[in-house]
């Protein structure tokens, strides 16, 4: 057998494999755990993995030039997208070009140290982090507790002297009014982030999420829409962007060759830069502070087989929302004890996750522990409140108005799943064991008032 033949086999090998060591497990209620997050893998997944390992080509190449390719629209973008090797990467490398030298020489205004950048106290640190990381100043504001969203009137009022950039995500897949703000940051000058790490599908009117700002990045960790394992990704506005951008991702070099390519503008041995010797090596000139943050092809051939079901992924989110949201109003006990999270007007969320409040009175300690105990996984609102945790009390940041809903979601929100991997049966689990859950808090109380 030739080679070609022999990856046929292996490929239809893996086939057989996946169905005989990944057949789904039926449900049994109270032993099989319902995990907050999941990655929802096919057989397709595996041998899309194998086939790029058997190239043994371990860095970027065919399956990320395709991901790339292909990956941008579904974010609104025209350029085309920049993998990378994580969702925090993603933002690190999105901030860091909007103060980066060579965004000066392409005519573009870099952010300068003390500058300011608009985000939301609620959220994920490594949303925030790379405003700290390059010398900028965060300021704080409160989020909508109906949405978990900043809104654009609060983001506005916020701006001073020296505000620059708003960075935000998109929570919970849950769509910010990037479509108002995106206006705002035209007339005002301000350049706009958004943190699409959730919200893969997610749509602000007629246009998805990611399609308003200056860059959208992406995660596929394995608990998002789709995943890679570890990885993420970049989207620029403009070419321009996207340049600044390739480079911080890629060391900071001023080349542009793919990896394995050498003199792809023809005069690798002909630029005079800053303080070098004329004809200096040009693969080897850094324009910018930059990293390797690039992703292997074997992460992108997951991706692109992920890609390909990702409408349906989206759709079963939102249905798995909707049997939530309907199954709790249902309920007197549940609709008495506990809020959804609404969808932002305007918006068709593309749900990370089922958030929501615990009425005041009700311990959301006890209920997530009585949850977890009985086998459904539960995730508070990531950080709560950025300006309570530890790694915020050195840092200098400005804050606008009180943080009263922020302070609100750090003491009584949670999230349950709505993965595409939930069923009827797990839902109505899901369901049943919140309505036991607050039962238990009324009859400990119960007691302890006799």
């Amino acid at each position: 057998m030739n080679a070609e033949e022999l990856r046929a086999e292996i490929l239809e090998k893996c086939r057989a494999f996946f169905a005989a060591a990944h057949e789904a497990k039926p449900f049994v209620p109270g032993q099989t755990y319902i995990p907050v997050t999941v990655k929802s893998m096919a057989a397709a997944d595996l041998v899309s993995l194998v086939d790029s390992s058997l190239d043994l080509w371990l860095t970027a190449g065919r399956y990320c030039r395709e991901l790339e390719a292909t990956l941008a629209p579904h974010y609104g973008k025209t350029t085309q997208a920049l993998l990378v090797n994580s969702g925090s990467s993603a933002n690190l490398v999105a901030a860091s070009s909007l103060g980066a030298p060579m965004l000066k020489t392409l005519g573009g205004k870099p952010l300068e140290p003390g500058d300011e950048v608009i985000t939301a106290a609620a959220g994920f640190p490594t949303t925030v982090n790379p405003i700290v990381q390059n010398g900028w100043k965060p300021v704080f504001v409160d989020v909508d507790l109906a949405t978990l969203n900043a809104l654009p009137e609060t983001i506005m009022a916020a701006k001073g002297p020296r505000t620059r950039a708003i960075m935000l995500a998109h929570t919970l897949g849950n769509p910010f009014r990037a479509d108002i703000l995106a206006e705002f940051c035209a007339k005002e000058e301000l350049y706009l982030i958004e943190d699409c790490c959730d919200a893969l599908g997610a749509e602000i009117g007629d246009r998805r999420a990611g399609s308003f700002g200056d860059f959208a990045t992406a995660s596929f960790y394995p608990a998002h829409h789709i995943t890679t394992g570890e990885g993420g990704a970049v989207m620029a506005r403009s070419g321009r962007l996207k340049r600044v951008a390739e480079s911080i991702r890629d060391w900071g070099r001023d080349c542009w060759c793919e990896g394995g390519k050498d003199n792809t503008c023809n005069k690798r041995f002909e630029w005079e830069l800053g303080e070098l010797p004329a004809g200096y090596d040009h693969k080897y000139i850094y324009a910018n502070l930059g990293y390797n943050l690039k992703m292997t092809d074997m992460q992108a051939a997951v991706g692109l087989s992920q890609l390909s079901r990702v409408d349906s992924f989206i759709e079963l989110r939102r249905r798995n929302y909707d049997k939530l949201k309907s199954g709790l109003l249902a309920s007197p006990v549940l609709s008495a004890a506990l809020t959804p999270v609404e969808p932002t007007v305007g918006t068709n969320p593309s749900w990370f996750g089922f958030p929501m409040h615990v009425a005041p009175g009700l311990s959301r300690h006890a209920l997530v522990r009585f949850l977890e105990n009985s086998g459904v996984g539960t995730r508070l609102l990531f950080a709560g409140n950025l300006t309570r945790q530890p790694a915020y009390a050195g840092v200098d940041y400005r804050v606008v108005g009180p943080l009263t809903a922020t302070d609100a979601i750090l003491e009584r929100t949670f999230w349950i799943a709505v993965h595409p991997l939930l069923d009827d049966q797990r839902i109505a689990y899901m369901l049943e064991m919140l309505e036991a859950g607050v039962h238990a808090q009324a009859q400990k109380r119960s007691l302890e008032q006799v």
